[in-house]
């Protein structure tokens, strides 16, 4: 597929006030990438789970923790607020396997344990920024290990 910003080029604008939004510092960055890799693991997209593995490398955050991700509730690695926010993205993105909500009460009183209103709706916002992205990762097919402004990650293959 062609470039997707050739044809719509508000795609920048609205990523752009994404990451903003995102970047209001009442989450960590950490926390919000290793969501992010959860997320791109969860749609097994090569694309997304490259991206944020070598955004939360850049930020140097341990070969452990970045490996961990799939399997996070098991790992040693992490906060009780990161497992909660990782718990949260899964809801979000995973089908409830008990036919429930995705996002249960006690889901959702679990990150307020951890997180302030300002930061739930911060976390809220990330989930809603690499869901932004997922169509355009699983549909377009963009070369693994290239940013969405490389425009030759479009046309390569």
């Amino acid at each position: 597929m062609s470039d997707p910003q050739e044809f719509i080029p508000e795609i920048a604008e609205i990523a752009g006030a994404l990451f903003k939004a995102v970047g209001n510092r009442s989450v960590p960055r950490t926390t919000i990438g290793l969501m992010h890799l959860r997320a791109g693991q969860i749609v097994g997209n090569t694309y997304l789970t490259v991206l944020h593995s070598s955004l939360l490398r850049k930020a140097e955050e341990s070969e452990e923790r970045i490996t961990a991700v799939s399997s996070w509730r098991d790992a040693p690695y992490f906060s009780d607020a990161e497992r909660a926010a990782l718990a949260l993205v899964e809801a979000v993105l995973q089908p409830s396997t008990h036919g429930g909500e995705r996002v249960s009460d006690e889901l959702f009183a679990e990150v307020a344990e951890h997180y302030d209103d300002k930061a739930l709706a911060t976390l809220m916002i990330a989930i809603s920024q690499v869901n932004f992205f997922i169509p355009i990762a699983l549909i377009g097919k963009p070369l693994p290990g290239r940013t969405f402004a490389e425009t030759d990650q479009w046309t390569a293959r």
